[in-house]
């Protein structure tokens, strides 16, 4: 296998297997390539985000969102990003102090630790962030399967203050056209959850339940988006038996489906946030975390639960806790009808139809 930390310097970049062209708004930034023979994963030091996960041979990359101008190097949230240490709006306070809107991890340059290489059945890369305000840190792996397009993530997030604080992790996969139009259909196997809108000390009520719900006298269908943009931002819950989370957006039209895959103990939360621009969808992300209420910690910690979740965790001094997350990419039908369920276990993830076409099962290989 081929590895290379890419210091992109025009248009063309070199990745294992020949030329690419990079996207524009890319180029010129600190990159980090991880590629088998059938996908391709970018990640930017410019703030941590993956900025790129396509099929080698469709080109289509649905996290190409909040790109930044080009000759921007700024780091800046974009793609996957990460809110950390917080989901939302710092305090007055804080923001006056410097900690920013989701947090340091989208402001600060990250540092590579281990150079893409070939290890235990997939291609291993390791990279690192310190938030200066926040006093915490992130040690991130991921690995790229061997054969199949699959990413797993593990993050160890350690408190490197001299006291115990609460802080929130939230994962933003953030889609945009031309993957995001009309056609995509998004997917989970949440329940109830509520809108942002609503008013302390009761914001999860009226309680909605997915994908369906009623808002300003309309009916909605969280699934597609279209030109209407509802809400904006509503958090769900799993049931108390739901052992794995998992969300998934595709696209039948064009061909493909990402998705995502994780422990619900870990990240028991799942936030759906959406912009329409124009009358026409302009970004949607899918965000799984460990809180599901958009406001500072004060609120948090004063509203501590809601549907019997935790709305924060907390971390001691030199404490080290540890999230992982797994996802994937899929070649789907030009008629696919979106994902009913999944099945996710014995090396394989099984991606089951609405319509209950079990002919048409799709299965992701995990070795």
């Amino acid at each position: 296998m081929i590895w290379r930390v890419l210091v992109l310097v025009s248009a063309l970049f070199t990745v294992a297997g020949g030329l690419c062209i990079a996207e524009p708004g890319i180029e010129g930034r600190n990159l980090l390539s991880l590629e088998n023979g059938v996908a391709s994963v970018i990640v930017d030091f410019g703030g941590g985000a993956i900025v790129d996960f396509h099929l080698k041979g469709h080109d289509l990359n649905p996290l190409n969102w909040n790109y930044p101008e080009k000759g921007d190097l700024n780091p800046r949230l974009m793609g996957h990003f990460i809110c950390f240490d917080r989901w939302g709006q710092p305090s007055r306070s804080e923001g006056e102090n410097g900690m920013p809107f989701h947090g340091e991890a989208t402001n600060v340059n990250w540092d590579i630790l281990a150079a893409p290489e070939h290890k235990a059945g997939g291609i291993v890369a390791e990279m690192s962030c310190v938030l200066p305000i926040g006093r915490l840190s992130m040690h991130r792996t991921l690995k790229l399967d061997d054969t199949n397009a699959v990413l797993t993530v593990k993050e160890e997030i350690k408190n490197v203050g001299k006291l115990g604080r609460v802080y929130n992790i939230v994962q933003h996969s953030t889609y945009a056209p031309p993957f995001l139009d009309e056609s995509v259909l998004a997917d989970t196997n949440v329940k109830k959850g509520f809108t942002q809108l609503g008013r302390m000390p009761t914001p999860e009520e009226p309680v909605v339940y997915w994908p369906k719900t009623v808002f300003e006298g309309r009916l909605f269908d969280f699934r597609r988006l279209i030109d209407d943009i509802g809400p904006g931002v509503v958090s769900y819950v799993f049931d108390d038996d739901v052992r794995y989370g998992w969300a998934t957006a595709c696209n039948p039209p064009k061909g493909l489906l990402i998705g995502y895959i994780w422990d619900t103990a870990e990240y028991p939360w799942l936030n759906f946030w959406y912009q329409v621009e124009d009358g026409k969808p302009a970004a949607r992300g899918i965000e799984f975390g460990t809180t599901g209420l958009h406001q500072p910690f004060k609120i948090l910690l004063k509203k501590n639960m809601i549907f019997g979740r935790p709305l924060y965790e907390y971390i001691d001094a030199e404490e080290s806790i540890v999230k992982s997350y797994t996802m994937f990419l899929a070649l789907i039908p030009t008629d696919y009808r979106g994902v009913a369920d999944i099945g996710f276990g014995d090396g394989v993830i099984t991606l089951k139809e609405h319509g209950g076409d079990t002919s048409r099962d799709i299965v992701v290989s995990l070795r």
